[in-house]
């Protein structure tokens, strides 16, 4: 039996019958069926994005080091 993972999309694409996928969503399909979209940026590995979420959280988020410089700069 083929092996389905999970994929979170990120740009909606037609699914077929007038139907389109959502911004969110999660799929389950095989690697054949998600190649083509992963190679578009339509969609990526739901762990591939949780991994990558906890990272840009923190690079993100300013010190106060950094705030201060610019407040200074500013001025």
């Amino acid at each position: 039996m083929p092996i389905r993972k999970q994929y979170t999309v990120l740009l909606p694409f037609p699914t077929g019958g007038g139907h389109w996928s959502s911004a969110g969503q999660k799929l389950e399909l095989l690697d054949v069926e998600a190649n083509a979209l992963r190679s578009a940026g339509r969609l990526e590995l739901t762990s591939v994005l949780d991994a990558q979420k906890p990272a840009a959280d923190t690079q993100a988020t300013p010190t106060t080091k950094a705030l201060k410089a610019a407040t200074k700069k500013a001025e």
